[in-house]
């Protein structure tokens, strides 16, 4: 937990994703139900929290790391960039840390 017991996976999200986790509580989990609210497809819907859903399980494997780790892991859930060039960065970063220019 974040201070003021907010989730970092949750911190982590924008606020249209937030809007999206709300609206899918408030639909009681209803993808269809949720489809018409936005008014797009059932599949569109899925694709949409199955990329949310990576977000958050990258949010929370980068538990205890530090905030640029949990950064690159989001955006390469996000299909920011892709995981060969977050290997990179973390791999960067990692080498600066050790050398002590972090």
């Amino acid at each position: 937990m974040e201070s003021g017991g907010v989730p970092v996976w949750f911190a982590e999200l924008g606020d249209e994703d937030r809007e999206f986790v709300r609206r899918v509580v408030l639909a009681s989990g209803s993808l269809k139900e949720l489809a018409e609210g936005y008014g797009v497809s059932y599949p569109t819907i899925r694709v949409r929290l199955d990329r949310l859903i990576a977000r958050v399980k990258a949010a929370e494997a980068a538990r205890g790391a530090d905030p640029l780790e949990r950064k690159v892991r989001v955006l390469v859930a996000e299909g920011v960039i892709d995981a060969g060039v977050g290997r990179q960065l973390l791999a960067a970063h990692r080498a600066s840390l050790t050398r002590g220019g972090g």
